[in-house]
């Protein structure tokens, strides 16, 4: 009875692990959950986020820097000696041994150092905010190469799902083909090329599928999933995005950029931290003081009349000294520090302003892609709607007898090349929208 308790419960068990198997295995991933999930297991992410702990271990350092140090000391020597005097006034020649030990407690604090333990501080604090806006630009590069494969897998899928069409269109009028063969309605030569154009689009739909699963594979590792054979995306319905009009100003953009982007507050926050380098480096020019105090006390085996803990607390020794250092000569070592942090500040405040520049730049060029992307999707609309209605007309014409498989072939052609412009200027488009979006501060979502 127990044994078949106990077989029970396991199948209970295999059966609730393989339901939840499955599940995960048959998720279909939103854009958003491909993004959130490349977040969480990007390496480079990762690492950016480590970068971060360790300037609040630094901050806690430079802060801990300020505060007074204490050390504690114990000693205990041994010493041998010959001639040794007694308590009496003889002295003897022989080898005796003696004992003593040392009990210090030291502590000293910095009391004017240039201040450079305060921009040390302050060093610290703006390097730890730095970190974050830099580990924030490295999830938006991340992001964007997530939308970017996203945007591959879908188009790659309607590649597909245009080729398997044209294969079944095609066999469609194989068969029709096939019949007026056999009527003597047509000529073989006529047959044959319908049959070749069929074997043609086979090999484009093979292509086709062979490209999806490449972009399927590519999206997976960016996300850092293990491939699946059954990763499949939410296709989004992309109507209302394609029917905006948008005309945008690349300076309007670019001034909502510069508040927002991590990459320009990194940059300012850069300089900022270089500046201060300057201060530390400039600190060693003046004089530094400092305060220091020691309590100690210690006991010696020749004291013999004395006990231990009476000669402890017999010769307690407290001091307190100032310490005042002033720098005189350092052989230039200051003032090639503080050159070298002059060139760092002007290398901050370039790379600052090539950070702006290219911020620029790039806006400059997604919103002339935005623009002309709407162009040429509207003319793929027109060029397609005219396509098709002649394609549908010519194949009505191929129905009848009315023309040749050529010259049909030669339409069925040109539909297809109209369809592949059309999906490539609709997905450029999607593209472009995303990524104008992302320069103003909106979320990358559909």
């Amino acid at each position: 009875m127990n044994t078949h308790f106990y077989k029970s419960i396991f199948g209970c068990l295999f059966l609730l692990l393989g339901s939840f198997y499955g599940s995960a295995q048959e998720q279909v991933w939103s854009l958003d959950s491909c993004l959130s999930y490349a977040v969480r297991h990007n390496i480079t992410v990762k690492k950016a986020d480590l970068s971060i702990n360790r300037y609040d271990v630094q901050v806690d350092q430079a802060k801990a820097n300020r505060l007074p140090s204490l050390n504690a000391s114990v000693s205990q020597n041994f010493s041998w000696g010959q001639g040794i005097v007694t308590e009496t006034g003889e002295e003897y020649g022989g080898i005796e041994g003696s004992t003593s030990s040392n009990y210090s407690l030291n502590s000293s604090v910095s009391l004017f150092n240039g201040f450079r333990l305060q921009n040390s501080v302050k060093q610290s604090e703006i390097n730890l905010e730095s970190g974050k806006y830099y580990a924030e630009t490295v999830k938006e590069s991340v992001e964007l190469n997530v939308l970017n494969s996203f945007l591959n897998v879908l188009y790659a899928e309607e590649q597909v799902a245009n080729a398997q069409k044209q294969v079944e269109a095609t066999s469609e009028q194989l068969a029709l083909a096939k019949e007026r063969l056999d009527l003597k309605a047509i000529s073989r030569s006529d047959y044959l090329q319908i049959q070749s154009e069929l074997a043609s689009e086979k090999l484009t739909l093979a292509n086709a599928q062979s490209t999806l699963n490449m972009a399927k594979v590519n999206l997976m590792q960016l996300m850092e999933l293990p491939v699946s054979n059954n990763f499949e995306i939410v296709v989004p319905d992309f109507k209302s995005l394609l029917s905006k009009n948008l005309n945008p100003s690349s300076e309007e953009v670019y001034k909502a950029a510069l508040g927002i982007k991590p990459q320009i507050k990194n940059a300012e926050l850069s300089t900022e931290s270089a500046k201060l380098d300057s201060k530390i480096a400039k600190a060693n020019l003046y004089p530094s003081l400092s305060l220091s105090g020691s309590i100690g006390s210690r006991y010696s085996s020749q004291n013999a009349a004395y006990g231990y803990f009476d000669q402890l607390s017999s010769y307690v020794s407290p001091s307190l000294g100032v310490s005042l250092s002033i720098p005189i000569y350092q052989k230039k070592q200051v003032k090639s520090n503080i050159a070298i942090a002059q060139i760092g500040i002007e290398e901050a405040a370039l790379e600052e302003q090539n950070t702006r520049n290219q911020l620029r730049k790039d806006i400059e060029q997604t919103c002339a892609d935005v623009i002309s992307a709407q162009v040429k999707y509207q003319a793929s609309l027109e060029e397609n709607a005219a396509t098709n209605e002649s394609y549908l007309l010519a194949e009505e014409k191929f129905k009848q007898g009315m023309i040749n498989s050529v010259d049909f072939l030669v339409q069925k052609t040109n539909l297809i090349t109209s369809e592949s412009k059309l999906l490539q200027s609709k997905f450029n488009l999607v593209f472009s929208y995303k990524i104008l979006d992302f320069y103003m501060g909106n979320p990358i979502s559909f």
